[in-house]
């Protein structure tokens, strides 16, 4: 059974209020704990410009700031074609999505689809599967497209996404246009393709890890509701990641398909980079590709313990930027039509972290990411028909929201959702059905004033 999460008594307040038709009505504004403004809690940074993904949290020791330091390093330098002079720094593809970490969340913040023809490294990954094996790697092209190559070896395929507009109105009249995806693969390399399942993702912001990697797998639990008992339409459950020991409960990547921060990581470079490591030894080929491809090692592995370590530290420890404009009329009037809608309902507002975390700064926590880290089914518009280990093709996990509201400074563009179809935060909404339905359809019936305000306090998280 889902525990319904306490709110703050500010904003219960306001609620009630709202209920009740007093003068806490949304269209009057109203003040909430300036507490809620912290989305990182105590750990919060205060930056609103171009930088704001990239700073360290507040109250790390003078060791965690060098470690810091030297992730940040890691994250940003580009890998090298291996054999090269900059030692442990080689050993880039030889297939690959990206030279860098950064390649795929520039600024620490959100990678964007291609917009233009012969576009890639941007933070977009295509996941493919055989149309009759459900989530399984391609025998011939793996787990992911690899649409870059070191020179000498063909790249797995060249991606093109077309737009499919799908048009609709809101109650009051005004109309709206939404875009989706529908993909196509240009010259496989490694033979054909066959009919398959493919699963279109972006890069997002990274800030915050640390937080929710710190959130107890009892927290978690506690907010499951599987068989949905409590009637209220929503379902969510943990997803739970199987492996050479007991599964454990996935909170990373857009279905959950990762538990920790390392695991993420080592992830990423292995299927992205093509870089190996002590958990991934061997390259990111498979069979067929094997026997095509012949390319120099930068060593084995690739990576070592250490530097993965000081890359898990940068990532745990990336602080989250305050809330803008909280206080504000427009703002706690959005605040609380996102609550009436039932949005809170996946995107949590609070949750509290456990006492374990290797960062002190990060244990006993309370923090406003507005997520339960749990897997919903998101309807048959948001679906891409294909299972990613324990979450099904339309599920997905629910995205915190802080930050979200800063991508366009950050990154200069505003495309949302896993795979960026979305050119705004309404469009985003409006691509919500499922157990978000409800949600979904209060937004679509609210007044033109009233949609305005829930998008102005999206955009201040």
């Amino acid at each position: 059974m889902r525990v319904k999460p306490i709110m703050p008594l500010g904003l219960a307040t306001l609620l009630l209020a709202i209920g009740a038709g007093g003068v806490g009505d949304p269209r009057e504004g109203a003040s909430v704990p300036a507490a809620m403004a912290q989305l990182g809690g105590p750990v919060t940074v205060q930056e609103g410009g171009p930088g704001a993904f990239g700073l360290p949290l507040p109250r790390l020791s003078v060791d965690d700031r060098r470690a810091f330091s030297v992730g940040n390093a890691l994250f940003r330098d580009n890998w090298i074609i291996a054999p090269a002079s900059a030692e442990g720094r080689d050993g880039l593809g030889p297939l690959f999505n990206a030279n860098s970490c950064s390649a795929c969340h520039q600024d620490d913040g959100r990678g964007r689809p291609p917009l233009a023809a012969g576009e890639v490294g941007l933070g977009m990954v295509v996941f493919v599967s055989p149309r009759d094996a459900d989530g399984a790697p391609h025998p011939a092209y793996g787990k992911q497209f690899q649409d870059q190559a070191i020179p000498g070896v063909a790249a797995e395929v060249c991606i093109t996404l077309q737009p499919e507009v799908v048009r609709g109105a809101y109650a009051d009249g005004q109309p709206w246009e939404l875009i989706r995806w529908r993909p196509s693969f240009q010259a496989p390399a490694y033979g054909p393709l066959g009919d398959v399942r493919t699963s279109v993702r972006i890069g997002p912001q990274v800030i915050g890890g640390g937080l929710l990697e710190a959130v107890t797998d009892e927290s978690m639990l506690q907010r499951e509701d599987a068989d949905d008992r409590d009637g209220d339409g929503i379902s969510g459950r943990a997803s739970r990641v199987s492996g050479s020991g007991p599964s454990r409960l996935g909170r990373f990547g857009w279905k959950a398909s990762q538990p920790t921060l390392e695991d993420q990581v080592l992830a990423a470079l292995h299927e992205d980079i093509g870089i190996t490591s002590g958990r991934h030894s061997r390259e990111s080929l498979t069979d067929t590709q094997r026997t095509a491809i012949t390319a120099p090692s930068g060593g084995e592995p690739e990576i070592d313990q250490q530097r993965i370590s000081r890359l898990t530290h940068y990532c745990r420890t990336l602080a989250v930027p305050a809330q803008r404009d909280a206080g504000t009329p427009i703002v706690e009037r959005g605040r609380a039509l996102f609550a009436q809608a039932g949005c809170t309902g996946c995107h949590a507002p609070t949750l509290t972290t456990g006492l374990t975390s290797p960062v002190q700064a990060l244990r006993g926590v309370t923090f406003h990411p507005y997520t339960d880290l749990l897997l919903h089914d998101m309807g048959e518009g948001l679906a891409d028909d294909r299972r990613d280990g324990d979450a099904s093709g339309r599920e997905w996990r629910t995205p915190p929201l802080w930050g979200i509201g800063l991508v366009e400074t950050v990154n200069g563009h505003t495309r949302f959702l896993h795979d960026g179809r979305a050119r705004g935060l309404d469009e985003a909404v409006l691509w919500h059905a499922g157990e978000a339905q409800r949600a979904r359809d209060a937004f679509v019936n609210m007044s033109s004033p009233d949609r305005a305000a829930l998008l102005a306090f999206l955009r201040s998280l």
